[in-house]
């Protein structure tokens, strides 16, 4: 199959087709180049969906329920498919359009100098048909002339009137005029044979190239239109793995909604703790019998003073008729009306005005957070008068006056601290004491007095249940005159970072280690208590963090066994939940296993969301 041998005469059409197939080429190319544009049109319009429709701040706590925890789930993931549709226009743009084009720019180049070779190679048969035509004309015209010089010199011969010279006039022109003819026709011999030679060559060898590099051309086109659409397709299947991990995402969103789990959360979230009213006892028309009277009198005096701290708050009120009804119910409306509104985080300092299921868990909350901030003040504690032990030992490293004056005001604080945590417990006590026996959940008291270490309450940003639950032996107090063991700047930050034992440890790592040996000694028996109860809080519990933007591991980690950090492979891509707050790690989550941890920032390369786009 070769356009210079089947196709020797469509010189014009080859041509014609060639232009065509060039045209076709680039109608591909605006096409793959508007998908792009709508890839990236509907990526952007799923992006501002996800962003229209995350919970504004006045939302946060509805969000607490497991479809709104779905649905924020479910948005996240359909960012990361909107991401996907713009990898793949990215991806159709550098593999695609812009090769696409410089291949239809080479190739417009390749057909005009093929064009312009098959030209001059018919210029140059024309130029030799031209020849030959001269020739055969001046041949035909020198044997005319031949012929009529020989007709005249046999009239001259035969005519006895002319002279002799006459006659051999006549001869002589003949002779010149024959070998003119003999002389034009070997000319035009000669030009035929060339002409016939450049014609075989023309249609032989040199207009079957043109056309055979022509006919490759048009093939290389065609082939490369072929690896195009491959090239297409391939850069969809390749985000489809992704895509499937994104749709799987929404479905464990979807697995995870749990109508019972909301169930409880709305009986813990609104739950007053309050007993309901008792019955309405008949009061007699006056002017009665006054012993019924009497006596009725006395047991309605006694029902109400048993309503006393419940309903009817610290007064004893009569109720009259109708209107008493609304009257003794007003404080289960003010209090329930108190929990709508941001849980009374404004209201007492004690929490007083709150109903006493309310109000316990919001003291189980301030115990639970003044337990940590006692805890990280006597690990800061510790760490400046190890620091200061050094110095002594060595002046030659620092001054140990230097840290004495951080060490009186962390006593200060720390005094300070233990002061407020000893009320709020005697507060929690007090509020136990009061939660109706009917209460869900019983809180058991602890052997030194003090409650069990709380979770994370709603709307906390502080760690999940699960870390809280991993570090417990770090992060939890020993009530109002015990150590605690999360170590603060020493080495170990309020969240839970812990250095021992990681790359970047120094002497926090030391110093963690130095207090978890303190702890150990004392603590044990909270952390027993601990393992064997749960409180009301641990129904309660962090929403997921949104991504921050995502990371590659540089290296790979180990994790150093404390709960807090996470192993991670080289090569591994996971999610950044937190940045660096300055302590040399980065909270990360594992896509598949939804494992969260802290990994060296040193480690990864980091990526934010926002830095992506301002790119």
């Amino acid at each position: 199959m070769n356009w210079g041998t089947e196709l020797w005469d469509q010189y014009e059409n080859l041509a014609a087709h060639t232009h065509k197939g060039i045209e076709f080429l680039d109608k591909y190319g605006n096409f793959v180049k508007e998908r792009c544009a709508i890839e990236l049109e509907y990526a952007g319009k799923l992006r501002r969906l996800v962003k229209n429709y995350q919970p504004k701040r006045k939302e946060e706590d509805e969000y607490q329920y497991t479809p709104c925890k779905a649905f924020r789930q479910l948005l996240q993931e359909l960012g990361d498919f909107a991401g996907q549709r713009e990898v793949v226009a990215e991806n159709l743009q550098s593999n695609v359009v812009r090769e696409l084009h410089l291949l239809a720019k080479e190739l417009r180049e390749e057909r005009k100098q093929h064009l312009n070779e098959g030209a001059r190679q018919t210029a140059i048969l024309n130029a030799a048909i031209g020849a030959l035509e001269r020739a055969r004309r001046t041949y035909e015209r020198a044997a005319r002339e031949s012929e009529r010089a020989l007709e005249a010199f046999q009239r001259a011969d035969a005519d006895l009137n002319l002279s002799r010279a006459e006659v051999e006039k006549q001869k002589a022109n003949m002779k010149l005029r024959s070998q003119a003819s003999e002389d034009a026709k070997q000319e035009y011999t000669d030009q035929l044979r060339k002409t016939n030679e450049a014609q075989r060559q023309h249609y032989e060898q040199r207009l079957p190239h043109v056309f055979k590099q022509l006919q490759d051309l048009d093939e290389k086109r065609i082939k490369n239109i072929k690896n195009f659409m491959l090239s297409s397709v391939d850069v969809e299947r390749k985000v489809f793995p992704i895509i499937m991990q994104c749709l799987e995402g929404m479905e464990q969103a979807a697995n995870n909604i749990n109508e019972k789990e909301d169930t409880q959360l709305v009986i813990d979230r609104y739950k007053s703790g309050f007993v309901p009213p008792e019955d309405f006892q008949f009061e007699p028309a006056a002017g009665g019998d006054t012993t019924d009277s009497s006596t009725n009198h006395h047991h309605h005096h006694n029902h109400l003073t048993a309503a006393r701290g419940t309903v009817s708050g610290n007064r004893i009120k009569k109720r009259g008729g109708l209107l008493s009804i609304f009257s003794s119910n007003k404080k289960i409306v003010e209090a329930c009306n108190s929990i709508k509104n941001n849980m009374s985080t404004d209201g007492k300092e004690d929490y007083s005005d709150l109903p006493p299921n309310q109000k316990k868990k919001k003291l189980q909350a301030k115990v639970h957070e003044l337990t940590k901030q006692v805890a990280q003040e006597q690990a800061a504690m510790e760490g400046l008068m190890k620091m200061k032990g050094v110095y002594e030992t060595n002046p030659t490293l620092g001054d140990p006056m230097t840290v004495e004056g951080q060490l009186n005001e962390c006593c200060d604080k720390l005094k300070k601290l233990r002061t407020q945590l000893r009320k709020f417990e005697e507060l929690l006590a007090d509020a136990n004491s009061q939660v109706s026996a009917t209460t869900l959940h019983t809180l058991p008291a602890r052997a030194n007095g003090a409650p069990p270490a709380p979770a994370t309450s709603i709307g906390s940003n502080s760690e999940s249940l699960s870390r809280s639950a991993s570090e417990s032996s770090v992060s939890t107090g020993t009530g109002a005159g015990g150590t605690g063991g999360g170590v603060g700047s020493g080495g170990v930050t309020a969240g839970g970072r812990t250095a021992g034992g990681s790359p970047e440890s120094g002497l926090g790592g030391e110093l963690a280690v130095a207090h978890a040996d303190h702890t150990n000694g004392d603590g044990d028996h909270d952390h027993d208590h601990d393992n064997d109860h749960e409180s009301d809080f641990d129904y309660y519990y962090e929403p997921d963090l949104q991504p921050l933007g995502y990371c590659m591991a540089l290296y790979a980690f180990e994790a150093n066994g404390t709960g807090s950090t996470m192993r991670m492979e080289c090569g591994e891509r996971l999610l950044v939940l937190e940045t660096d707050a300055g302590d040399g790690w980065t909270r990360v989550r594992r896509r598949h296993t939804r494992e969260e941890g802290f990994v060296p920032t040193t480690y990864i390369a980091t990526t934010l969301y926002a830095d992506a786009r301002d790119h």
